[in-house]
């Protein structure tokens, strides 16, 4: 050799001469003499381009390298392409007769893997996949392979995720037809892949696809990459990413933990970006479908008979016999699933209360004016702090208008315009005065527009009658505001005093209006 290069120069010119690269082109690419590239090329063995070879074919691939996608005693193709049927040329392909077919699935989109997996399903088509694949080669021809990295992982360690584009579906509320959206989990060793079809996506619908794909695989992976989208990253960093508090608490109820990637570097994940395309080239492109139900059955079928049973290029192993050996590695499935909750931001008002859905809960107190993040499902409503996520407080749901505050979190003392308030209802009667001294102690300062409601309700009814009602309400037990105003409601006319007064006074009252009664009829004839 006229130069010794570096190890790592040495390895790119061997990865690059096993891709069939000539020597101008290596020597175009790492700044090596061809003389050089040579040398190193015959001492590993492989074969140089000798001058003058363009357009000659190259030289036959060697025995380990197999077909990416399906072998053929799996897919049941019983008979290779050199075993001609009757009344054909030995020289001619197999695919001549299913030309317009492969044609229109070309034109469609779809790949040389998707077209002769369409001709065995419908056509019964006999040759192998290589056959498909060479007739479409001469088609179209085939682009240069590039190099690129592979990572590794140990079984049960890591799944990837991504959305993409999926099919054409009705939507059932339009009648139209809408693209979907393709959700894809690829476990890293064993390239195992869970596929499931959305019309819309959310936070939730994000963190319960997957939890649907946890429970397909019958198992969870201890690290999950993720991309930067919206659902299950806040705010992106390269260092600490701030993770969407609904996807990180599913996570961890799984076991598992959410790796983002930096921000552009999707060969981060490209495992997922390979079964996303693989999804979108194979069995989904050109097609449409009436419901969402039909087009995930269909991706059901294609991923059992075709994905799970192919080849994969790089491990030259079958992905089910893989994942196989990586299903026991997997971290049990919890015995209960995730209950999921809806979260957002308030800020705690003047009277230490936060609002959820027309209801209060008390804050602790320190905390009025600032903000804090709330949780809420339909039994509970959690206050946590917004930098640390520590629980302030925890209550059950209330109804809408009531309010909920810890014993602990009330003031023992009474401000001075309460009991200006309560010195006002005594003075307006004595059961007034007692009520909202009952109500005042059951609920504190909550009270105070409830003590404001009692002495409107005396101002519109009367005083005797929202005396009588509050009495009423202290001998039932029932010392609350609603309960005097649908008494006045259904009894505006018919105070407790009226119930009390001597019978000869009402039989007086009675007469006196048949009187008056009679004298109008005499003078309206």
């Amino acid at each position: 050799m006229s130069n010794v290069l570096s190890e790592e120069k040495k390895q790119q010119v061997i990865a690059l001469g096993r891709l069939g690269w000539s020597l101008r082109r290596i020597q175009g690419a790492t700044r090596i003499r061809r003389e050089t590239a040579a040398g190193y090329l015959k001492a590993a063995g492989i074969a140089v381009r000798p001058p003058g070879g363009w357009g000659r074919r190259p030289p036959a691939k060697p025995a380990i390298e197999v077909t990416t996608d399906f072998g053929a005693e799996s897919a049941g193709a019983p008979a290779p392409e050199s075993a001609s049927p009757p009344g054909r040329s030995s020289s001619a392909s197999a695919c001549e007769p299913y030309r317009e077919s492969i044609e229109l699935g070309l034109s469609r989109g779809r790949n040389a893997m998707a077209i002769w997996q369409d001709l065995v399903d419908s056509h019964g088509f006999a040759a192998g996949y290589q056959s498909v694949k060479r007739f479409i080669q001469k088609l179209r021809g085939s682009p240069t392979p590039e190099a690129r990295v592979v990572i590794e992982t140990a079984p049960g360690e890591e799944a990837q995720v991504d959305y993409g584009s999926g099919p054409m579906v009705r939507d059932p509320e339009s009648g139209k037809y809408r693209r979907t959206r393709l959700f894809v989990l690829t476990l890293g060793h064993s390239r195992k892949s869970v596929r499931l079809l959305v019309f819309r996506s959310s936070t939730r619908v994000w963190a319960e696809l997957h939890e649907k794909a946890f429970r397909r695989l019958g198992g969870v992976t201890r690290v999950v990459v993720l991309d930067n989208l919206r659902e299950g990253v806040i705010t992106p960093d390269i260092y600490d990413a701030t993770l969407n508090p609904l996807y990180r608490d599913v996570l961890k109820h799984y076991g598992a933990v959410a790796l983002p990637c930096r921000v552009q570097d999707p060969d981060r994940k490209g495992k997922v970006e390979s079964g996303v395309g693989h999804a979108q080239k194979t069995p989904l492109k050109g097609l449409r479908f009436e419901n969402l139900e039909d087009a995930q059955a269909y991706l059901d079928r294609w991923e059992e008979r075709w994905a799970d049973t192919r080849i994969h290029g790089t491990t030259k192993r079958q992905v089910a016999a893989m994942f196989a050996e990586e299903r026991p590695t997997l971290l049990p499935l919890p015995l209960e699933p995730f209950r999921y909750y809806q979260y957002g931001e308030r800020t705690v008002h003047l009277d230490g209360c936060v609002e959820v859905e027309a209801a209060y809960y008390g804050a602790p107190p320190g905390w009025i004016g600032r903000r804090v993040q709330v949780q809420w499902n339909a039994t509970h409503v959690r206050i946590l702090d917004p930098l640390t996520s520590q629980l302030l407080r925890e209550h059950l749901r209330q109804q809408r208008g009531r309010h909920r505050i810890q014993d602990e979190d009330r003031s023992p003392r009474t401000p001075l315009s309460t009991k200006q308030l309560l010195h006002r209802a005594e003075k307006a009667g004595t059961h007034i005065g007692a009520l909202c001294r009952a109500m005042h102690g059951k609920h504190g300062e909550v009270a105070v527009r409830r003590i404001l409601g009692v002495l409107s309700l005396a101002k519109k009814y009367g005083v005797a009658s929202a005396n009588d009602a509050c009495s009423m309400a202290l001998e039932t037990g029932a010392c609350e505001y609603h309960f005097v105003r649908r008494y006045l409601e259904h009894n505006p006319q018919l105070p407790l005093s009226l119930r009390q007064v001597d019978p000869l006074i009402r039989q007086l009252t009675l007469y006196r209006d048949l009187i008056e009664s009679r004298t109008r009829q005499e003078n309206n004839p």
